[in-house]
């Protein structure tokens, strides 16, 4: 069995998609995904020349990722798989505005304390919310973001890297194939890079 630890932002789009294949390849592949939480806004904190629009989308992310971080420290990073997906499917397949009701109706539907939402407003899970946070993206290197991927391998060594960026998410064995892919070329030494121009939004679902 292959570990692959993906961390996350529930807001970001293509981290949604990356988190959906990987569920896809669990089907395909003898492949176990654990979930962790990183932050766009800790990324992104006090970082000079960011568009506007940038400015304004991060605006309402650190409140989510806190309250995550709060019910991983009470109940364990397990909890992190089925939340990040009630979270998820709020934030991008209903588009509900995000806020404590999102936080509160997401923690209610995997049975947890609804009052775990306080935590959007307060610091005191911050400095595990970092810990975390950089435990996901220093061994990528460039803080590149999320989604953020390390896969162990058998030699207990760990393939750290971003990516992959994809839309819409491959189903069943195209994402094996992918996975196989992305295996390949990340696992190479050496190789470091490998994109193209975006040709639109993502598409999720």
């Amino acid at each position: 069995m292959t570990v692959a630890d993906m961390w996350f932002d529930p807001k970001c789009p293509w981290a949604w998609n990356a988190s959906r294949w990987l569920l896809e390849v669990e089907r395909v592949r003898e492949v176990e995904v654990r979930f962790h939480v990183m932050s766009l806004w800790l990324l992104n904190e006090g970082g000079d020349g960011l568009p506007e629009w940038y400015r304004r989308w991060l605006a309402d992310t650190l409140g989510p990722v806190r309250v995550l971080a709060a019910a991983e420290r009470e109940h364990g990073t397990p909890v992190l798989r089925d939340l990040y997906t009630a979270m998820g499917e709020r934030i991008h397949h209903r588009k509900e505005p995000i806020g404590r009701d999102l936080c509160a109706d997401a923690l209610a539907e995997v049975g947890l304390a609804a009052d775990l939402a306080d935590a959007a407003e307060v610091a005191d899970h911050d400095e595990a919310l970092r810990t975390s946070h950089r435990a996901g993206l220093d061994p990528v290197g460039e803080d590149l973001g999320t989604p953020a991927i390390h896969v162990t391998g058998p030699d207990g060594a760990v393939n750290a890297f971003f990516g992959p960026v994809v839309s819409p998410v491959p189903r069943a064995e195209a994402a094996g194939a992918l996975w196989d892919g992305v295996l390949a070329v990340s696992g190479t030494p050496g190789f470091f890079e490998l994109k193209r121009g975006r040709t639109g939004s993502p598409r999720v679902d």
